[in-house]
């Protein structure tokens, strides 16, 4: 990134700053979310149980094991690295492969090697069939790349095997088990279409032109303030409560660049970036 784009000290150092009611919040969305599975589930209750798990897939991979990923939540190391595998093993996913593939791929976006970011060179119907074997992809990249990490990798793929295999056993006696490991995996399955193949494009050439500039009631309604992709692959230590006001920071920025914003007021395709500015 070129000394053309503001430091984030010149952008505020406020925007790295979260209270600890925020950061409790954060931490405990994911833990609640499962637990609604498990009431409503044990209940009879399908309907809450199904947006109980809609609200884990959301809280984790786009809002608390993310920041995690990225350690913006103000935590000592040690206790943020255990929280990240806790959450994504309770979700049947690999925190540290998670870890590892998406700082890389912030290091590396689109490049050859950024095993996270392949769903972008391709169609949208790429983006959800890449969906189901994408957190094992995942795990074998990390596997292969970081031998220092392959004890921890290898701890959480069987930690994985054996809930698998606990919501098995349990089958005589209920499915609530196999419903919770059944909608968290399905949930993952989305992961590569909403994370990678909307907000990326593979046509850019640039930091700014690689991940699509998002703006309007449209997107914030449906991404739940969210989809600021951009100023997130910019500054990536500001955590998911501060985008907005990130992005409000750097419109003035993208606008002297000449980037024009996707407001979903009209069709964008998986390389197209025109659209109108509000």
């Amino acid at each position: 990134m070129g000394r053309e784009l503001p430091l984030l000290n010149e952008l505020g150092t406020d925007l790295l700053q979260i209270t600890w009611g925020q950061r409790l919040w954060t931490l405990l969305l994911p833990f609640l979310a499962m637990g609604g599975y498990w009431i409503f589930a044990l209940n009879g209750w399908w309907a809450g149980a199904v947006i109980s798990m809609m609200v884990l897939s959301f809280a984790t991979y786009g809002s608390t094991s993310h920041d995690l990923v990225h350690r913006s939540l103000g935590l000592p190391r040690g206790i943020n690295d255990r929280l990240l595998r806790l959450i994504e093993l309770l979700s049947f996913r690999s925190g540290t492969a998670y870890r590892l593939t998406h700082l890389h791929h912030h290091a590396h976006l689109l490049s050859p090697d950024d095993i996270e970011g392949s769903t972008a060179y391709g169609s949208v119907w790429k983006g959800i069939a890449d969906g189901p074997f994408m957190q094992i992809r995942l795990w074998l990249w990390a596997w292969r790349r970081s031998p220092e990490s392959r004890t921890q990798l290898a701890v959480e793929a069987t930690g994985v095997m054996l809930l698998l295999i606990a919501c098995l056993v349990c089958i005589p006696w209920t499915v609530v088990p196999c419903g919770y490991a059944v909608l968290a995996i399905g949930g993952s399955w989305f992961f590569p279409f909403i994370t990678v193949t909307i907000p990326h494009d593979s046509s850019g050439d640039s930091e700014l032109t690689k991940t699509r500039y998002f703006r309007g009631w449209i997107s914030r309604l449906i991404a739940f303030d969210h989809l600021y992709h951009l100023e997130h692959h910019l500054y990536p230590a500001v955590p998911h409560h501060h985008w907005k006001k990130l992005a409000d920071r750097l419109d003035p920025v993208f606008r002297d660049h000449g980037i024009e914003p996707v407001t979903g007021k009209q069709s964008t395709g998986p390389n197209d970036r025109d659209s109108q500015a509000d």
